[in-house]
């Protein structure tokens, strides 16, 4: 996408990880299919012009939406979208990295602190 400028390592720093994460999920609210609870090309299609998108091709939703479907079925779940909106983000892998670990160690803590019970 020509002209593309990636916002969201910015807002991952502002937001902090989990309001971050938050606001992907409302994102994927908006872009979802109501009836489904899914992303599929159609709702991606009828709602692109929210994410300022609106001049992509029919090939290139459906590449979109192939590029995020982890399980195959079609469409994209909220996982699959927050999964793919972090991989396709250039900057981000390394960000993404530092978040892993860091909610490993704190998955870590919490085990550890019911384990102290």
């Amino acid at each position: 996408m020509e002209g593309f400028q990636d916002f969201l390592p910015f807002m991952a720093e502002k937001l902090g990880e989990r309001d971050f994460i938050a606001e992907l999920c409302n994102g994927f609210r908006l872009l979802a299919d109501p009836r489904s609870g899914l992303i599929t090309a159609e709702s991606l299609r009828r709602n692109s012009a929210i994410l300022g998108v609106d001049s992509l091709t029919d090939s290139e939703i459906e590449a979109m939406v192939q590029e995020g479907d982890l399980d195959g079925d079609g469409a994209l779940n909220d996982r699959e979208f927050c999964f793919l909106m972090i991989r396709l983000s250039p900057s981000f892998t390394e960000e993404a990295q530092k978040w892993f670990k860091n909610a490993l160690r704190y998955d870590l803590q919490g085990t550890l602190k019911h384990c102290k019970r």
